[in-house]
């Protein structure tokens, strides 16, 4: 089935065209580059995976239900909208509220793999054309694996939030060879970190669970590489293009915090926008996803030297200073560990039941040779 006919409202367009702007950049220095970097290129060869394979797609997934979300989570519930709907209705609630989430997963994982692509064209230094290759594989990886999850177990997407579309735009429109990496690597791909951890941490639904482990394994990689690449660039600007790039993240802050809402859920269930807003606002799930996306991004803008007078007021205004302090290598080292720990648990279990196996085949054949 075409995509266009799972969405519950058409998209703007078939296809949505961003001017490009910026230099392809070559260079001739095939010999020399930064040791972490080539090492971390080194780890992104070795750690390609098969969404595929490695994924067991044969797990049910229960379209009206597929993260095992309680009422509680739900912004409806309480109100009295909710005392309206029957069970149906719940289970339909539920199905649009996984199918904004993910869907806006996957708009935003072709966004990353197309900021990547920008990056190896863009960027002056060889070892970041590099390991930007291999994200690029990783992004498109991520899409097809939410896409997939979407088609087959949902069968339902939902367009583009338009402040992540706005924000994509702002990204890929500066012609300046960091932004994408910025507004990507810092911004966007911090926003997807603390909503696939708030959902990976919770759910009980093990193949979301595992597509959500698997992927932020990758993106523990993508968030390194972006932090060595612009700490090394940032030390060498002036104070005014500090400036520049603190306002933008000061906006693209502002604009994650305030607008990213999945207040269309509610308009498509009869709720005037004004009311699903202010219903969205009220709810603890986005307390909680709020808190946890500036634990990503707050230490990222810290680390890579975008922390000036303004930057600084701007995160005590929103009560996020203290986190520019919070350990952001323990935090991609606890990510890169669930999907091992994953692992581990999964393919012992695959190798029990198939010793399993072979010892009652072996039972069954001995029995077989001595009927007595």
């Amino acid at each position: 089935m075409s995509t266009h006919d799972l969405y519950t409202n058409a998209p703007d367009g078939a296809v949505w065209d961003v001017p490009a702007a910026g230099a392809a950049r070559f260079s001739w220095d095939y010999d020399d580059g930064r040791d972490r970097l080539l090492a971390l290129y080194q780890k992104g060869k070795d750690k390609q995976w098969d969404g595929a394979t490695r994924i067991d797609w044969d797990l049910e997934v229960d379209p009206y239900d597929p993260l095992g979300t309680p009422d509680e989570a739900l912004d409806l519930h309480g109100t009295r909208h909710w005392a309206k709907l029957s069970e149906k209705d719940r289970g339909e609630l539920r199905r649009h509220y996984s199918s904004w989430q993910f869907s806006q997963f996957l708009h935003g994982e072709q966004g990353a793999m197309i900021c990547a692509a920008r990056i190896v064209e863009s960027v002056p230094d060889l070892d970041a054309k590099f390991y930007s290759a291999t994200q690029t594989m990783d992004e498109a990886r991520h899409a097809e694996i939410y896409g997939r999850f979407l088609h087959e177990k949902v069968g339902m997407l939902y367009p583009i939030d338009d402040n992540l579309k706005g924000l994509l735009d702002d990204t890929l429109r500066d012609s300046r060879w960091d932004m994408p990496y910025l507004g990507m690597q810092v911004l966007i791909e911090g926003l997807a970190l603390a909503a696939f951890g708030m959902i990976r941490d919770t759910t009980d639904k093990p193949l979301p669970k595992q597509i959500l482990a698997y992927v932020m394994q990758d993106e523990a990689r993508h968030v390194a590489f972006g932090r060595m690449a612009l700490r090394d660039h940032y030390r060498q600007l002036s104070d005014a293009e500090l400036r520049e790039r603190e306002e933008f993240v000061i906006e693209g802050c502002h604009l994650m915090r305030d607008r990213l809402r999945a207040t269309d859920v509610l308009v498509n269930f009869g709720v005037a926008r004004k009311e699903a807003e202010e219903l969205t606002e009220r709810s603890e799930f986005l307390r909680l996803f709020r808190k946890l996306l500036f634990s990503r991004i707050v230490p990222c803008v810290k680390d890579i030297g975008l922390w000036g007078p303004r930057l600084q007021k701007a995160y005590l205004d929103m009560g996020v200073f203290d986190l520019g302090d919070s350990n952001l290598d323990l935090l991609m080292a606890q990510d890169e560990e669930v999907a091992e720990r994953l692992d581990a648990e999964r393919f012992a279990a695959e190798e029990r039941d198939r010793a399993a196996e072979v010892t009652a085949a072996i039972e069954a054949g001995s029995r077989a040779a001595d009927p007595e």
